[in-house]
C-alpha cells in the first residue's frame, strides 16, 4: 500500500466520527437478491435518511397551500357552499382530491405520518451513536499531520512531555475535551453543533405532535353580538361551530360576557381617509363563581379565559327600527345587524317579522325588508346609493317591503341575511314597481293599503363578530418552534473540530512541535483557531535558537 493510501486512510478513520449521520451500504452489482427482508430494510433506509425527511417537509408545505386557498368545511361550511355554487366545474375535481378538506384528507394524513416516522427513525439512531461519541474519546492523531487542512510545525528546546503537558492544559481551558493519546495530544470541540441539530430534528416532531392534538381536541366557534347583548360559552349560543374528532363539549369553559360597546375610529382627512385606526370592544366577562370583570378586545389582543381565547374578527352597523302592524300596534323593536360589503361599511341584510303581524283585516302574516345601509351616504342625483366614509357622518336606510310567507318553518336552512322571496309578495307602489323607500334616522316608510308601517330609529347600535376557540397545542407548537430555531443557529454557527498536537524528540534531539486541525466543514475559522493556539503554546515552547538562525539564513537566501 503506497503513502498516499495510507495517509488518506488515517484521515478519513480521523474524520469518520464527526458525523452522526447512518452509515449507507452499498450494494453490489451482481450480488444476491435482496429478498423481502432485505427490500424492508432498504426501504426504512430511504424513509429515515435527511434526504426524504426534507422532501416530505417540503410536501406538506405544499400540501397546506390548498387548505389556505380553497375554503375549508372544517372552518366555514358557508363559504364552501358558495365557492361549490360559484365554480361548478372544479367542484366534483376538488371533491375527489379531498381539497375542501386538505387537513383531514388521506393524501395529507399520509405525508404527515410518514415525515413523523422518518423524523423518528432519523433521530433515534443519531442520538445513539451522539451518545456513544460522548462517552468515548477524541480519536489519536493520524500519522502525517502535513496532509490536514490546517496545520503548522516549529522546533523547540523544551522537552516533548513538557510540551504535551502544556498543550493539554491550554486546550482544556479554551473547553476542548482533551487527552494524551501516544506521542500527540487529540482535542475535540463543537459538539454543541450536533445537539442543535438532534434538537432542531426534535423540534419538528414536537411541533407535529401540537398540530396532532390542535386539529383533535380544538374547538372554534363564531358569534356575532350587539352592542348591550351578551354570550355564553354553551354550544347552542354559537352561530357556527366546528371542533375536532376528540373534542366533548364538557370541555367548554364556563364564562359568559357582554358587549358593552364598539368602538371604531378612522382617519377623516387627507390620503388616507377611511383607514382604520383603532377597533376597540369594551366587554364584561366573569367565569363561573367568580365576580364580573371588565376588559378591552383588540385586533390581535384577545380575551383570554380558561385557555379559551375571544378573539375580535369584524364589525358592523345594526340599524334599530320599529315595525307597527295595520291597527298600529308593534310587532317588531330591536337592533338589526347588517353584514358589510365594501371598506366603507355599505351593508345589506334582511329584517324579519316572524311572529305577531296581523294586517289591517286582522290576518296573521309575515314581512321581510331587504335593506340596504350606508354609514355617510353618497349618490344622490347619480342614480346610485353609496358610502364614502365608513364612520356615521350621514346614516341613510333604503328599505323594500314583502309579505307572505318567510319559509322559516320549513326546516331547511336559510341565510339569516337574505330573503326567500319564492312564497311572498312585494308591495307595490302606485306605479306598480316594488315598494321601497330611503330614510333617514327618524323617518318611517308607511306600507301601501294600511298595511303598517316601519320606522328608522335615531339609535343606531354597532355589532361585533367574535371567535372563540380553545388550541390546546399552541404551547407546544411556540416551544417546539423555539427550540427548532435555536437548534438551527447551533447546527449552522457552531463548527465541529478536532486539534492535534504532536511533541517528539528528533534526531538531533530537539523537539519537534507539530499541529494540525481539522473540521466537518470547511471554514476559515480553523486556521484562525489554530493559529491563536500555536501562539499560545509557542509561549511555552518557543522556537529553538538554531531553528531560528537557520530560518533567517534561509529567508536571506530567498532574497
Amino acid at each position: 500500500m503506497s503513502k498516499t493510501e495510507t495517509t488518506e486512510r488515517d484521515e478519513a478513520a480521523a474524520g469518520a466520527q464527526l458525523s452522526t449521520a447512518p452509515k449507507e451500504e452499498l450494494i453490489q452489482a451482481g450480488g444476491p437478491a435482496l429478498g423481502v427482508i432485505g427490500w424492508i430494510r432498504w426501504f426504512w433506509r430511504q424513509l429515515t435518511s435527511m434526504r426524504v425527511a426534507l422532501i416530505l417537509l417540503f410536501l406538506l408545505s405544499l400540501g397546506a397551500i390548498p387548505g389556505s386557498l380553497i375554503p375549508q368545511n372544517s372552518v366555514d361550511e358557508l363559504k364552501v357552499r358558495s365557492f361549490k355554487e360559484a365554480h361548478e366545474t372544479l367542484t366534483p375535481i376538488y371533491e375527489k382530491l379531498q381539497l375542501f378538506d386538505v387537513y383531514s384528507s388521506v393524501w395529507f394524513s399520509a405525508i404527515y405520518i410518514l415525515l413523523f416516522v422518518s423524523l423518528i427513525g432519523c433521530i433515534v439512531p443519531r442520538t445513539w451513536q451522539f451518545t456513544g461519541q460522548l462517552r468515548g474519546r477524541p480519536p489519536a492523531a493520524p500519522k502525517r499531520l502535513t496532509r490536514l487542512p490546517a496545520y503548522t510545525t516549529w522546533r523547540t528546546e523544551a522537552a516533548p512531555e513538557e510540551v504535551r503537558q502544556a498543550a493539554l492544559a491550554m486546550l482544556r481551558k479554551r473547553r476542548f475535551r482533551a487527552h494524551t493519546a501516544g506521542d500527540a495530544v487529540a482535542a475535540e470541540k463543537g459538539y454543541l453543533r450536533e445537539v442543535g441539530n438532534l434538537l432542531f430534528h426534535l423540534a419538528l416532531i414536537v411541533m407535529l405532535v401540537a398540530f396532532a392534538v390542535g386539529q383533535l381536541f380544538k374547538s372554534e366557534g363564531g358569534k356575532l353580538i350587539v352592542e348591550g347583548d351578551g354570550f355564553s360559552n354553551t354550544l347552542t349560543q354559537y352561530d357556527d361551530f366546528t371542533s375536532g374528532s376528540l373534542f366533548s363539549t364538557d370541555e367548554l369553559a364556563p364564562f359568559t360576557f357582554t358587549l358593552n360597546q364598539f368602538t371604531g375610529t378612522y382617519e377623516t382627512s387627507g390620503p388616507q381617509r377611511g383607514t382604520p385606526r383603532t377597533f376597540e370592544a369594551d366587554v364584561t366577562y366573569s367565569k363561573a363563581g367568580s365576580e364580573k370583570k371588565r376588559s378591552v378586545i383588540r385586533v390581535n389582543e384577545p380575551l383570554e379565559v380558561d385557555g379559551s381565547k375571544v378573539y375580535l374578527i369584524s364589525h358592523g352597523y345594526a340599524p334599530v327600527v320599529t315595525v307597527k302592524d295595520g291597527k298600529g300596534k308593534v310587532v317588531f323593536h330591536g337592533a338589526v345587524p347588517l353584514l358589510p360589503i365594501d371598506s366603507n361599511v355599505t351593508s345589506t341584510g334582511v329584517i324579519k317579522v316572524m311572529d305577531g303581524y296581523r294586517d289591517k283585516n286582522g290576518k296573521k302574516d309575515q314581512l321581510g325588508f331587504p335593506a340596504f345601509f350606508v354609514p355617510t351616504y353618497a349618490g344622490k342625483g347619480q342614480g346610485q346609493m353609496f358610502s364614502k366614509f365608513p364612520g356615521l357622518a350621514f346614516p341613510v336606510l333604503n328599505l323594500s317591503a314583502y309579505r307572505g310567507d318567510l319559509r322559516v318553518d320549513s326546516g331547511l336552512p336559510q341565510n339569516v341575511y337574505q330573503l326567500n322571496t319564492s312564497k311572498m309578495t312585494p308591495f307595490k307602489d302606485a306605479n306598480g314597481d316594488i315598494f321601497k323607500k330611503t330614510l333617514v334616522p327618524g323617518e318611517t316608510m308607511t306600507l301601501p293599503g294600511g298595511a303598517g308601517s316601519i320606522t328608522f330609529e335615531k339609535e343606531i347600535k354597532e355589532w361585533a363578530s367574535f371567535q372563540i376557540s380553545q388550541q390546546p397545542g399552541n404551547g407546544l407548537a411556540l416551544t417546539g418552534a423555539i427550540v427548532a430555531i435555536a437548534g438551527l443557529v447551533g447546527s449552522l454557527f457552531i463548527q465541529r473540530r478536532r486539534i492535534w498536537i504532536r511533541a517528539v524528540r528528533g534526531d538531533d534531539g530537539v523537539t519537534v512541535v507539530e499541529m494540525a486541525g481539522l473540521g466537518r466543514s470547511e471554514s476559515a475559522k480553523l486556521p484562525e483557531e489554530l493559529a491563536d493556539l500555536a501562539v499560545t503554546l509557542h509561549s511555552v515552547a518557543p522556537t529553538a535558537p538554531e531553528a531560528e538562525a537557520e530560518e533567517a539564513a534561509a529567508e536571506g537566501a530567498e532574497k
